[in-house]
């Protein structure tokens, strides 16, 4: 089986080719990748080469594919999971293996032939056997997608803690019915962060979010208004580069017993440290390139209030089946987060400059041959597709009914093309 995959091979270097796979063996499973997502990991990963964690040190001589936020249908199964599996099930993968002895190893990073940037992948068997090959039951691919951001941020949900006076028992997750803060939190992310803060079952009475990007902060409300977070039993405030004392009165001065950063600038994450209430947790979910990235955490409250730091880079397999379970019963819709759709070779260009990119998710079509393109650019552009797509979308968001116009309509990838 031939595919086409983004590989990395060092600094700065990813190439997009055409190569064979191997045949499948026995415990290993044959997938065809549709749609992934651009992380911010993966251009880390990219930058780093193998000086990441997760990128295997002869990465130069051994490439591995990149991106791990995929969604698929499998193409043909091993005779070691025919009981469990079967071809034609749509699936997507928690790339947190987690395997003992190599933690870090995971797809997107560190495989040669599995990675969400492919036509075609082979499924090696710790996946499966680490439970990681997650069926998904929902219709468009990209959601499948985005269950894998949508599963760290449920992560950092539940990876908050918080304790009783007395008490050596940490109770885990985010106060019910409490106060939260997301600060730079009208990203994607943040996006992704309201929505499940208004949909979990721990929702909290107050969720104040803050930016420095008043378009930024126009777009979350637009797309979660504060009426509706009413009938959630939430108070949605949006802030624009509010000052310590204004969030502090926000929250009647007691301050905020979850809050999250979601950017990692030391500013911010000082400003997270002073609203936190007693036993108030900190999360710090933006992960910096600098290894010595730094902020002040006022230890007098550590000491006396109890105040406490977490973090989390991911999500794990509950979290995921979690994500996925919540967005088929459209309890979530991470559509929110998609700002830019393109085809497979578009991924070197969109990876290498994604910081430089304004706006949300880059979702892929793998099968696809498309430059990146802002769907806000969509309407107007005078491209017969483009403006197709543009009248499938709802309420500015892309949808089902856009991914099936472009499976069906858009030019398909060759991989002569690709060779050449």
């Amino acid at each position: 089986m031939k595919t086409i995959a983004v590989r990395l091979y060092g600094k700065n270097d990813l190439r997009l080719e055409a190569f064979d796979l191997p045949p499948i063996k026995d415990d290993e499973i044959l997938a065809k990748i549709v749609s992934d997502s651009i992380c911010m990991s993966t251009y880390k990963a990219a930058k780093q080469g193998a000086d990441h964690k997760r990128v295997p040190d002869d990465v130069a001589c051994n490439p591995t594919i990149i991106g791990h936020e995929f969604c698929g249908e499998l193409v043909e199964v091993g005779a070691k999971w025919k009981g469990k599996f079967s071809a034609g099930n749509k699936f997507s993968i928690q790339p947190a293996l987690n395997i003992p002895g190599n933690v870090h190893a995971a797809p997107g990073y560190s495989f040669p032939y599995i990675g969400g940037s492919a036509t075609y992948v082979v499924i090696p068997s710790v996946v499966m056997e680490r439970n990681c090959l997650l069926p998904y039951d929902g219709d468009p691919f990209y959601l499948g997608s985005l269950a894998e951001p949508m599963s760290c941020i449920i992560g950092g949900f539940h990876v908050n803690y918080h304790t009783t006076p007395g008490s050596y028992e940490h109770r885990m997750g985010i106060v019910k019915s409490g106060k939260m803060a997301l600060l730079a939190g009208a990203g994607p992310m943040g996006l992704g962060a309201i929505d499940y803060a208004l949909h979990c079952s721990r929702s909290p009475s107050l969720l104040a979010v803050t930016d420095i990007d008043q378009a930024r902060l126009d777009r979350a409300a637009s797309l979660f208004p504060a009426e509706d977070a009413a009938k959630c039993g939430v108070k949605l405030v949006y802030l624009n580069a509010p000052g310590t004392a204004e969030l502090m009165e926000l929250s009647g001065g007691a301050g905020y017993n979850d809050v999250y950063v979601y950017a990692p600038v030391a500013p911010v994450v000082e400003q997270a440290d002073a609203i936190l209430a007693y036993d108030g947790c900190l999360n710090f979910f933006a992960g910096p390139q600098d290894p010595e990235f730094c902020a002040k955490l006022n230890y007098y409250a550590v000491h006396y209030n109890a105040t406490h730091v977490s973090g989390n880079s991911g999500g794990n397999t509950a979290d995921m089946l979690e994500s996925l379970e919540m967005t088929a019963a459209g309890k979530l819709d991470p559509s929110s987060m998609v700002t830019h759709v393109g085809g497979l070779d578009a991924v070197v260009g969109a990876t290498l400059n994604l910081p430089s990119i304004p706006g949300g998710k880059k979702l892929i079509y793998n099968h696809i041959s498309m430059p990146l393109t802002a769907i806000a650019d969509f309407a107007g552009s005078g491209d017969p597709l483009f403006e197709a797509l543009a009248v499938r979308m709802k309420n500015g968001l892309w949808t089902a009914e856009c991914e099936k116009y472009l499976l069906e309509n858009g030019e398909p990838l060759v991989a002569c093309e690709v060779a050449r």
